[in-house]
């Protein structure tokens, strides 16, 4: 892999797989980031890595849907292979607006199949990231695996859904070398603040409210962005092609536990709260949106058994460095949360 197109990098996973790449791994080659820029991505979250790699790093702004335009991206920095993140992902938004899901998640993704198809002499490798969201909601006990039927309950999930079977079916039919993960819920540095975590750090910081969903007993397994960045790396270099990996934290927790966690970290690292109290009083539930799956739980065996990979970060030490890092870095925060850097990516790139 020696020039490796990361699509969506601009994004939360993607940028912090980019420095993970560049900072830290053993990678030697290039990084060709592929990204539209919308609302979520942000290449701010990148200057530092452009300035310091040179041209170990090339930003390109595109949409993975222009089949012509991406395939002579392809060809310019002569790609062989793709990490595949470029996606909406917001449920919340595909529940209000699912166009543009269905345009990015399946037809970028279908573009870029059909892309490395025509040069399937010189394309080693295709990854593609998912989410545990495609196999749907999960009761009281079990978890999933890489063999659980897939069951969507939104159209952000039936999206990511379509994406994982059009991979699979590339690799089936044509025999395009593919590997698939599908993660539980990431979190940590550069996230985009209407994300759960980041947006109750954010919120307990200054004072406002911490809207809850229902009774706030949704659990969710999270996975320190770092960590989901290392399982990356290790399934493009090692994974058995045509294989899907889970990829988690065995770190499950309900929703409303994770709020209180944040409350009690914000309260002992930052001390701004003009009334003195504690965050924990600023906990609303609001009411429950819809579609909304009960508890997702990943077993990520296969990834610890047959490729040796283990999560570093316990939650309550992932989140704490993921609180520090949003104590500690206000511009990126008011810049993303103002729209300022809309206003800087429309100077520099148009």
């Amino acid at each position: 892999m020696n020039n490796l197109l990361v699509t969506g990098g601009c994004g939360f996973i993607g940028a912090n797989f980019i420095r993970y790449l560049l900072e830290e791994s053993d990678f030697k080659g290039r990084v060709i980031n592929v990204d539209k820029l919308t609302y979520a991505g942000n290449p701010l979250s990148l200057t530092d890595i452009e300035k310091r790699f040179g041209v170990r790093y090339v930003f390109v702004k595109e949409d993975i849907c222009e089949r012509r335009r991406m395939g002579e991206v392809l060809d310019r920095y002569q790609v062989d292979s793709i990490c595949h993140f470029a996606a909406e992902s917001h449920v919340d938004r595909s529940i209000a607006s699912p166009d543009e899901f269905i345009r990015t998640n399946i037809l970028g993704t279908h573009t870029l199949l059909e892309l490395m198809r025509e040069r399937a002499k010189t394309i080693a490798l295709f990854h593609h990231i998912s989410t545990d969201e495609v196999f749907g909601s999960l009761g009281a006990d079990g978890f999933f695996t890489e063999d659980t039927p897939y069951r969507p309950n939104s159209p952000y999930s039936a999206s990511k859904a379509a994406s994982d079977h059009l991979v699979r079916a590339y690799h089936e039919t044509y025999g395009l070398p593919v590997t698939i993960s599908n993660c539980s819920n990431n979190y940590g540095p550069f996230q985009f603040p209407e994300k759960l975590i980041p947006l109750m750090i954010l919120n307990a910081r200054e004072g406002k409210p911490l809207p809850v969903y229902g009774d706030g007993l949704n659990v969710r397994d999270w996975l320190y962005v770092r960590d989901h960045c290392t399982a990356i790396w290790t399934i493009m270099k090692h994974g058995r092609r045509g294989s899907t990996y889970n990829v988690g934290g065995r770190n499950e927790m309900p929703n409303l536990e994770v709020v209180q966690l944040i409350c009690g970290m914000v309260d002992e690292l930052d001390d701004r709260l003009s009334s003195g109290g504690l965050r924990k009083g600023l906990i609303a539930f609001v009411k429950d949106r819809p579609g909304h799956d009960r508890r997702y739980a990943i077993d990520c065996s296969r990834m610890e058994s047959t490729l040796g990979w283990k999560p570093e970060e316990s939650f309550e030490s992932g989140l704490r460095k993921t609180i520090r890092w949003y104590l500690e870095n206000n511009e990126w925060v008011s810049q993303v949360r103002s729209g300022a850097y809309q206003a800087w990516i429309q100077a520099h790139y148009g």
